[in-house]
C-alpha cells in the first residue's frame, strides 16, 4: 500500500496510480439538452446532490419560472442510472428552498454567547477576513494542524473540504463518528485485503445497462446490513436490485428488521445484530467444507486459504447458529446459495457499526473472494473514482503536503490503518480527545462543514464533543439550517447553497455528471464549493488552479479530457469498463497480473496486518454488553438495542423541519415486537423511555411483527428545531446516541452503535 501513490520523475509531480487511468472515455446523453423550455418554465437537467444532504445523487429535473422560483423537481426519465425514480425529499425540495427559517447570510456570535441565540449579521468579507485572520493566528501560536476540518457523510464536498485543510497547512480532516464508523471501515478493509473496492455489478458502468451483451444478472443478490432502496453509500440504488429481480437474480437479506426487500427475498435471515462476522465465518465453513468454493480462483489468486481455513473453522454453523439467533439450515442455504456465480453481495453500515469492524468487514469480504466472485459478470467489481475526479474520494495528503507535515495526521502513527489503508482521515476519538487534553497537541479551531455532530455522532451523555468544540479559540460552521451544533458553539456561520442553486460535479463512482445551476441562490448563500475556493485562495492560491470555480472544476476533471462546460453537454461520461482485470495487469500500478497487495493477490490473511501488530485473519468479537457476553446485565436490560436504520423523510438530522417530511414521520420512535409492547404494558403510539446505563430517551411506540422479540430499534439523529433554541433544541432528550458509548476497535475504526442492550417503559 506504500505505492499508492508514485512519484512521476519527469512531471516532478506526485499522481494516482496508472491503473487508475482510464484510456477510452464513453458517454452518452450528447444529443439531449441540459436545459430547454417547457410549459412556460424553464428546466435544468442537473443531479440532486448535497445541500440537502444525500448519498444518492439522483438524476432530476429542475423546473423554474419565468421569475427564476423554483416550481418543482422530478425525476430525470432519460437518466441511465435513475430511469426517473426519485424519493419523497427531492420533491419537497421547494419547501426547503423558501423555508422561513433557512440561514440566508453569513453571521457571528460572541464566543462568550455560545448557545444563546445572540446572531448578528455580517459580510461575506467580514465572515472570511475573521476565518483568515483567527485561524492564522492559531497557526502561529500552535501550528495549522491545531485547526480542524470536517464535513458531514456522503458530501461531494469532501475533496474541497480536504483541499482547503491542505491548503492552510493542517494534516487533519475529520468525520466526527467514534472509530469513523460508517462506511470508511468497509474501505479501509477492503483496500487492505483486496487492493481496491469493490461493488456489485449491476451494469451500471455500461450505458446500454441491462441490455449489454457483456453483462448477466447476478444469479444471487446478498444485501447485507444495508436497506439500499432508502440509502447507499456506494451509489448503487435500490431499484437496481429490483430490475435484477426482474431478470432473475435471486436475493437474501441479512438484517434484524424485515424491510421490504427482505420480504420479497428467497432467504431472509434475521440475525442477532453485531454477529455478521459470525455468521460469515459459519457460511464459509460451509463452503470450504462442502468443496463448493472456487478452487481455481483459490488457488491462483488468494493467500493464506489454508490459515484462514483454520480461523473459520472455529465457527461451525452450530456454534453460529447459538451466536447469531440464526437457524443452522438457513445459514447452510445461505452458504450454498453464496458459492454460486456470478454473486453480489450489497453490504452497509451494519459492518462499520461494530467495534470490531475490520475483522468483520473480512468475514464478509472474504466470501466473494473465495467463491471466485471478483470482477466478473454480475459479479462484486473493483471501482474508483472515474478519471481520477476529486469529487468523492479526497486528495491524500502526500499529493498537498510535506511529509512531516503529514506524520502529523492525528492517529496515522497509532493505527496504520489510517496511514496505509486509503484512509486520509484523523482518527476521531483521539481528535475529539486532543480538543480535551492538548495530547498530542491543542485543537484550538474547528471548520466544520454541513455537519452537525451534536444530534448525529456525539455519544454519550454529556458528549466530550460539544465540551471539545466549546473549548476551541473559533468554531465556524457553514449548512442551510440552524442545527444544535451551530447554536451550541459557532462564533461564525456562513450559509450554504442548495443543489438548484449551485454549479459542481456528480461522481461517486461509474460515471460523472455535472450539477447545473437552475436558479440563484436565496439571500446571500454560497456553494460548499465557492466557500472553500474562496477562503482556500487566501491560503495557498496554488492550491487551487483557475480564475474561476468552473475553470478549478475543469481542473479537477483533466483527465477526460473535456472541460466543465464540455462535459456538461454530454450528460453523461464513463470510463470503459472491461472485466478480469487481475488477469491482464490492469489492476496493479506496476502492469503485473494480480492485486494491488505486497502478495500480489487476495489476502485472506493479511500480511500488511501482520506487519501492524494487528489479527491478519478475519475474527469476530461479542459485542461488550449482550445476553452471552453480559448475562447478569440482562436481567436489568433485558432487550438488545440496534439503532440507525434509514428512513425516507430524513437524511440523519436533516429535514426535521420540512413539514411535508417530518409529517411522514413527526416523531422518534422504538419499533417493538407486539409481544414486547404487551410485556411492558404499552401499546401503539405511547411515548416511552428506552434506558440503558449510559442513560434515557423518549420515543413514540411503534408495533412491528417484523422484528425480532428480543429487539428493540431506535431511530436516530433526532432533535426538535420547532423547539427552544437556547436549549438546543432539545437534542438530548430523544437522541439515541445518548445510548451508546464512545470505544473503538483495536484498528483504530469501529464502534458498536447497533448491538447495545437496554430496557423499555411506558412514560407517565
Amino acid at each position: 500500500m506504500a505505492e499508492d501513490i508514485k512519484k512521476n520523475a519527469q512531471e516532478e509531480e506526485f499522481v494516482r496510480p496508472d491503473f487508475f487511468r482510464e484510456s477510452d472515455v464513453k458517454f452518452t446523453g450528447g444529443d439531449k439538452p441540459w436545459r430547454w423550455k417547457e410549459d412556460g418554465m424553464t428546466v435544468t437537467r442537473t443531479a440532486a446532490w448535497a445541500a440537502p444532504g444525500c448519498h444518492d445523487g439522483c438524476g432530476v429535473l429542475v423546473y423554474t419560472d419565468k421569475n427564476g422560483r423554483l416550481v418543482k423537481v422530478e425525476g430525470d426519465e432519460e437518466n441511465p442510472f435513475y430511469n426517473g425514480r426519485l424519493c419523497i425529499r427531492c420533491l419537497a425540495l421547494p419547501e426547503v428552498e423558501y423555508h422561513p427559517d433557512r440561514l440566508l447570510y453569513p453571521m457571528k456570535r460572541d464566543k462568550a454567547d455560545r448557545g444563546k441565540n445572540k446572531w448578528q449579521r455580517i459580510s461575506w468579507d467580514e465572515a472570511y477576513d475573521i476565518i483568515e485572520t483567527e485561524f492564522n493566528k492559531i497557526k502561529g501560536e500552535y501550528g495549522p494542524e491545531s485547526v480542524v476540518f470536517s464535513c458531514g457523510t456522503g458530501r461531494g464536498t469532501a475533496p474541497y473540504l480536504v483541499r482547503i485543510c491542505y491548503s492552510f497547512g493542517s494534516p487533519n480532516y475529520a468525520y466526527y463518528l467514534s472509530g469513523a464508523s460508517c462506511y470508511v471501515p468497509r474501505i479501509a478493509a477492503s483496500n487492505t485485503m483486496m487492493g481496491t473496492y469493490t461493488v456489485p455489478d449491476c451494469s451500471q458502468y455500461f450505458i446500454d445497462r441491462y441490455d449489454h451483451p457483456g453483462w448477466q444478472p447476478p444469479a444471487v443478490i446478498f444485501i447485507w446490513g444495508n436497506n439500499p432502496l432508502v440509502s447507499n453509500a456506494d451509489g448503487n440504488m435500490g431499484h437496481w436490485i429490483i430490475d435484477c429481480m426482474k431478470r432473475g437474480s435471486k436475493l437474501v437479506v441479512v438484517d434484524p428488521r424485515l424491510t421490504w426487500l427482505a420480504s420479497k427475498a428467497d432467504l431472509w435471515l434475521q440475525l442477532r445484530p453485531g454477529t455478521d462476522a459470525a455468521l460469515a465465518m459459519a457460511m464459509a465453513d460451509t463452503i470450504i467444507k462442502e468443496g463448493i468454493y472456487d478452487k481455481d480462483f483459490v488457488e491462483n489468486w488468494c493467500y493464506g486459504f489454508e490459515e484462514y481455513s483454520k480461523r473459520v473453522a472455529e465457527y461451525p454453523v452450530e456454534k453460529a447458529a447459538r451466536i447469531t439467533w440464526v437457524p443452522e439450515e438457513k445459514i447452510r442455504r445461505a452458504a450454498r446459495m453464496m458459492a454460486q456465480k456470478p454473486v453480489s453481495v450489497q453490504w452497509g453500515l451494519a459492518l462499520d457499526m461494530t467495534k470490531e469492524a475490520i475483522p468483520g468487514s473480512l468475514s464478509v469480504a472474504s466470501l466473494w473472494c473465495i467463491t471466485g466472485n471478483i470482477d466478473i459478470p454480475g459479479g462484486m467489481i473493483p471501482t474508483h473514482q472515474p478519471f481520477n475526479i476529486q469529487t468523492w474520494n479526497p486528495p491524500d495528503p502526500k499529493e498537498m503536503l510535506p511529509l512531516d507535515v503529514c506524520e502529523k495526521r492525528i492517529g496515522g502513527k497509532e493505527y496504520p490503518m489510517y496511514e496505509y489503508g486509503g484512509v486520509v482521515l484523523s482518527q476521531t476519538d483521539m481528535t475529539v480527545d486532543a480538543m480535551l487534553t492538548g495530547k498530542p497537541y491543542p485543537i484550538k479551531g474547528n471548520f466544520m462543514l454541513s455537519t452537525n455532530p451534536i444530534a448525529c455522532t456525539g455519544m454519550q451523555p454529556e458528549t466530550k464533543m460539544l465540551k471539545g468544540f466549546l473549548n476551541a479559540d473559533i468554531n465556524v460552521v457553514l449548512d442551510v439550517f440552524m442545527t444544535p451544533t451551530i447554536m451550541a458553539c459557532a462564533d461564525i456561520v456562513l450559509p450554504v447553497a442548495t443543489f438548484p442553486e449551485r454549479d459542481g460535479i456528480r461522481s461517486i463512482y461509474y460515471y460523472v455528471q455535472t450539477i447545473n445551476k437552475a436558479m440563484e441562490p436565496v439571500g446571500e448563500c454560497k456553494s460548499d464549493m465557492q466557500i472553500t475556493y474562496e477562503l482556500g485562495k487566501r491560503f495557498n492560491p496554488e492550491a487551487w488552479p483557475g480564475d474561476t470555480l468552473t475553470e478549478f472544476f475543469s481542473h479537477t476533471m483533466k483527465e477526460i479530457g473535456m472541460s466543465f462546460e464540455e462535459t456538461r453537454e454530454q450528460n453523461w461520461v464513463y470510463p470503459e469498463y472491461e472485466y478480469h482485470k487481475y488477469e491482464n495487469g490492469k489492476q496493479r500500478f506496476d502492469g503485473i497480473p494480480g492485486f494491488n497487495t505486497p502478495t500480489g493477490r487476495i489476502e485472506l490473511y493479511s500480511t500488511l496486518f501482520d506487519e501492524w501488530g494487528l489479527e491478519p485473519l478475519p475474527f469476530f468479537e461479542e459485542p461488550e454488553e449482550g445476553p452471552l457476553s453480559s448475562p447478569e446485565l440482562m436481567q436489568e436490560f433485558p432487550y438488545v438495542l440496534t439503532t440507525g436504520a434509514r428512513h425516507w423523510s430524513y437524511f440523519h438530522s436533516e429535514h426535521r423541519q420540512i413539514s411535508r417530511l417530518r409529517s411522514l414521520r413527526p416523531d422518534p420512535l422504538v419499533e417493538m415486537h407486539p409481544k414486547t409492547a404487551a410485556a411492558n404494558g404499552i401499546k401503539e403510539g405511547d411515548w416511552c423511555w428506552i434506558e440503558n446505563r449510559l442513560g434515557k430517551v423518549k420515543m413514540r411506540a411503534k408495533l412491528s411483527v417484523g422484528i425480532d422479540p428480543r429487539v428493540v430499534n431506535c431511530d436516530h439523529a433526532w432533535w426538535y428545531p420547532e423547539r427552544d433554541p437556547e436549549k438546543l433544541y432539545d437534542v438530548f432528550e430523544a437522541n439515541v446516541n445518548q445510548l451508546v458509548p464512545a470505544k473503538f476497535g483495536r484498528s483504530g475504526f469501529g464502534s458498536n452503535s447497533k448491538s447495545l442492550i437496554c430496557k423499555v417503559y411506558k412514560a407517565e
